[in-house]
């Protein structure tokens, strides 16, 4: 049986995500991204940027993307949009942590080893490491909101 996440319980699930992710620094030792540094974030509204346009099946548009105040936290923020039958991204795993909410459509899950379903209102999490990948698993087309918190990378 799958429990349904409202907005409130989501936001709740992000600040526990962001006191998590505020730790990973010490455990990660020096951030590899300092060559390239990310710009600070600051409060405020995000509004989507423009995509690449459909590419195989898979569309994104960036919301945000960049270092809290604390210096070592990164936040991100992306809305994907899957069509029927396109093939799901690639089996990874990061040093940092990534919520879905599927806004429309059915998506498939895998985390380590096991598919889940996930539908309109659903949230999921893949804490760091899991090895993971999220695809259309419907028949119509799928659209999520993705939050990626963690360590530089």
């Amino acid at each position: 049986m799958s429990e349904r996440v409202n907005r409130r319980d989501f936001a709740g699930m992000l600040s526990a995500l962001l006191a998590v992710g505020g730790s990973a620094k010490s455990q990660a030792g020096a951030p590899a991204a300092a060559a390239h540094p990310l710009k600070e974030l600051s409060s405020g509204v995000f509004k989507p940027q423009p995509g690449k346009g459909m590419v195989g099946g898979h569309e994104s548009h960036q919301f945000l993307s960049g270092m809290l105040a604390a210096g070592n936290i990164r936040l991100e923020m992306h809305e994907s949009v899957q069509q029927p039958g396109a093939p799901h991204e690639a089996v990874g795993t990061h040093k940092h942590s990534e919520i879905w909410l599927v806004q429309r459509g059915v998506a498939t899950l895998y985390l380590n080893g096991t598919e889940h379903r996930m539908e309109a209102g659903d949230v999921g999490l893949c804490c760091a490491g899991d090895e993971h990948w999220v695809a259309n698993g419907g028949d119509t087309e799928l659209a999520y909101f993705v939050v990626t918190v963690g360590p530089p990378e």
